[in-house]
């Protein structure tokens, strides 16, 4: 598997620090012209990252979105042209969301890296992505023609415990059959919406099922309806999902209908919904993954959140540290070092090892952004699900070579 951004040893913070480099005296006004259609930008080497911008302004900010790098990240105007640079030394392997601050005749505006043709999409909109020397989209996320597509059902489950109807997306394996003798295992995913328009998750679920890296599996993808009150350890979600949500898929479908078949996961405050969820029913699920988890309260060195949505969480975290149970057989915790989680997420890893679950913590070179969890996905699923209810031998992907530099284009999709 080409598991190249990712890692399960710390990576030092000291190492994400990205000095500023002179840029190279090669990039004159007219070298810089034809890279415009040569290569695209950033230009990224073993060496150094180069951002870069055409046009009038009056000053230029590369505006990023994670921890370990300066604030202020002002371009530099190239003589008398109208292009200016940014050189970064960026660590090997590193996506950076970022957006670029204009100032233009007094006027702040922020865009999207006209000359970056990679861009990313979240639920507040997109920003162009930095991809340094060493980081390739892994092939999960982009899409096999051999791989036969799975299909999605859109329910809406009534529940009693939240007091509304519940829409829900269900991804069925190509190979779905209403079969008593075949049984599937089932993944329930917070934040639903945003893991099918925004991490590949039906294209990285094809793939992962094609190469047999993971089972054949029934994906149920929730949505909230106010999400940092619901995901905020809430006991009215918790029930939707054990008590009214796995019961009616467990009914209606040829599923595993055990802890050991059964798989709960999120993101964010995703993560805390997911955590809380198996604390209170820890006898629901086998396995849990939690990416970049919001798990606030944890971690005597870790900042602090202010304002009242934290208040749940931290009052769940530190229960919970104070307290640890059980939950899961298997639990993988994964976080970017470009954000500052990641030691709230380390401060976890061994308070869960504590309870004898089996636990992985997955460090990338990313921020919090729905490419980061995209990547990890890849990674997650066939770890928490290895050795069990694998229908054929794994494919493994193959890890390629990094190019010298990055391509302006590939065959691959150009979301980050």
């Amino acid at each position: 598997m080409n598991d190249a951004n990712f890692t399960d040893q710390p990576i030092d913070v000291n190492t994400v620090l990205a000095p500023r480099l002179p840029p190279d005296p090669a990039l004159t006004p007219e070298a810089l012209d034809r890279l415009v259609f040569d290569r695209g930008f950033p230009l990224s080497n073993e060496d150094v990252t180069v951002f870069a911008f055409r046009g009038e302004a009056d000053a230029v900010t590369l505006i990023h979105f994670g921890i370990g790098l300066p604030d202020d990240l002002d371009f530099e105007r190239l003589g008398e042209s109208n292009w200016w640079l940014l050189a970064l030394d960026l660590p090997r392997g590193t996506r950076l969301e970022y957006q670029l601050g204009l100032t233009v005749g007094g006027e702040r505006h922020v865009i999207e890296d006209p000359l970056n043709p990679h861009h990313a999409r979240n639920p507040f909109g997109q920003n162009s992505v930095c991809r340094s020397f060493g980081y390739e989209v892994p092939p999960w996320a982009l899409r096999d023609p051999s791989a036969e597509p799975g299909s999605t059902r859109s329910l809406t489950i009534p529940s009693p415990a939240l007091g509304r109807a519940v829409p829900v997306t269900v991804y069925l394996p190509a190979s779905f059959r209403i079969d008593p003798e075949h049984r599937f295992p089932l993944v329930v995913l917070h934040d639903g919406s945003d893991f099918l328009h925004y991490a590949a998750a039906t294209t990285v679920l094809d793939n992962l099922i094609h190469r047999g890296l993971v089972p054949e599996f029934v994906v149920a993808f929730c949505d909230p309806a106010d999400r940092l009150s619901e995901y905020a350890d809430d006991e009215a979600h918790a029930r939707f999902i054990a008590e009214e949500l796995v019961p009616y898929l467990e009914a209606h479908l040829p599923l595993v209908g055990d802890r050991d078949g059964r798989c709960l996961g999120g993101a964010s405050f995703g993560a805390v919904a997911t955590l809380s969820t198996a604390a209170r029913y820890p006898d629901m699920f086998g396995r849990l993954m939690l990416q970049s988890g919001s798990f606030d309260g944890v971690g005597a060195d870790c900042h602090e959140r202010e304002g009242d949505m934290w208040g749940p969480v931290r009052d769940f975290v530190r229960g919970y540290a104070a307290d640890p149970v059980r939950v899961a057989d298997k639990v993988f915790l994964s976080c970017g070092v470009y954000e500052q989680l990641i030691c709230e997420n380390r401060a976890l890893r061994p308070i869960l090892i504590d309870t004898g679950m089996q636990v992985l913590l997955g460090e990338s070179l990313d921020g919090h952004t729905w490419g980061g969890w995209r990547d990890l996905l890849g990674v997650a699923l066939p770890w928490l699900f290895a050795d069990a209810f694998r229908p054929r031998e794994p494919q493994p992907f193959e890890a390629p070579e990094p190019p010298a530099h990055l391509p302006l284009t590939e065959s691959e999709e150009t979301h980050g």
